[in-house]
């Protein structure tokens, strides 16, 4: 069944509850040697009944949610995702939020952030979360082999999957190694009086949703480590954009989606029809223009994710990240001080 279709997530009227039950539904989409993201057993929501329920209080009382993320709407889509989680972490019955984006320091050199710390209630350990929300379009010539994830590029072509699952594993994930880290979550235990008696034990969690887009018309196989349910679109140049529309369904109907609305895909009401919705692309890329994220929908076909970019995208490709020598994790998950 589509994600879009569930009815977990069509009962959903709210944007921010609509995007907070998109983040508890989708796959992430890499398969690290990581741990992923906390399940829904864990968040205490595993139960159908339960999680309709919770969502349900949310549609009727949205304030909390709107307060958490009303700062976020108009910046960055990865703050967005990171205040999403924060809610969700804080207020699911089965977590309970110890701190966000905890800068570590090294006198007065900033050496990085822990996104998320947490633990589940009936739990004293530790539990740090990096997360991350992409949506990465695939190149059918580019960097490497056909499978390499320096081919897959953000849709502003300032970043890569290489780059960004590099950067995660080589850097974020292992800020916990490190005696700044230690120091900095004694620190905080003892303030709080969370656990602080016990010794430290830290397990590690990557949470990286969102969709890789193939190319129209292209072969191009999933990049290293793709998680094999990870959420598919198709990406085109605007000079294709006719050809693809006449091999519609007819009655396909459109929208565009808007920063950070990017997550859950709109209710059918909110669709307009193709003609307007191509009205709106021509206006668009009449000058040099961004690429457009589209949600397309037809009764018989269900959803459909799609970018249109420019005929001269990408005006630029990100370098593959280093070469560096392989660092083997010990205990994946948990710090190897343990």
């Amino acid at each position: 069944m589509p994600l879009a279709t569930l009815p977990l997530l069509d009962r959903c009227h709210h944007p921010l509850v609509r995007d907070l039950a998109w983040l508890l539904l989708v796959p992430d989409l890499l398969a690290m040697p990581w741990p992923g993201r906390p399940d829904r057993h864990t968040l205490g929501l595993a139960d159908d009944a339960r999680l309709t329920a919770w969502l349900d209080d949310l549609e009727a009382d949205p304030g909390p949610l709107e307060a958490c993320l009303g700062g976020a709407l108009a910046g960055r889509m990865g703050l967005y995702h990171e205040r999403l989680w924060q809610f969700l972490l804080a207020n699911a019955p089965g977590t309970e939020l110890l701190a966000h984006n905890l800068r570590i320091q090294r006198g007065k050199q900033t050496l990085g952030e822990l996104d998320l710390l947490y633990r589940r209630r009936s739990e004293s350990m530790l539990i740090h979360l990096e997360v991350a929300i992409k949506f990465y379009l695939g190149l059918a010539e580019g960097p490497g082999h056909a499978d390499d994830q320096a081919r897959w590029i953000g849709p502003g072509s300032a970043d890569s999957l290489a780059g960004k699952r590099e950067h995660l594993h080589r850097h974020q994930l292992r800020l916990t190694e490190l005696p700044e880290t230690r120091a900095a979550l004694h620190e905080l235990l003892t303030r709080d009086a969370v656990g602080a008696d016990r010794p430290l034990a830290i397990h590690r969690r990557l949470a990286m949703p969102g969709v890789l887009f193939y190319p129209w018309q292209r072969q191009l196989p999933p990049p290293r480590e793709a998680n094999p349910a990870h959420l598919r679109g198709t990406w085109l140049f605007w000079r294709a954009w006719r050809d693809y529309r006449d091999g519609l369904p007819r009655g396909t109907q459109g929208a565009r989606l808007h920063k950070p609305h990017w997550l859950a895909l709109p209710r059918p009401e909110y669709l307009m029809p193709l003609r307007v919705l191509e009205a709106q692309l021509a206006q668009h890329f009449r000058e040099p223009a961004s690429p457009v994220q589209l949600a397309l929908w037809q009764a018989d076909t269900g959803w459909h994710r799609l970018f249109v970019v420019a005929d001269d995208w990408p005006r630029q490709i990100p370098l593959p990240p280093a070469k560096l020598p392989g660092t083997a994790i010990s205990s994946p998950g948990r710090s190897s001080s343990d």
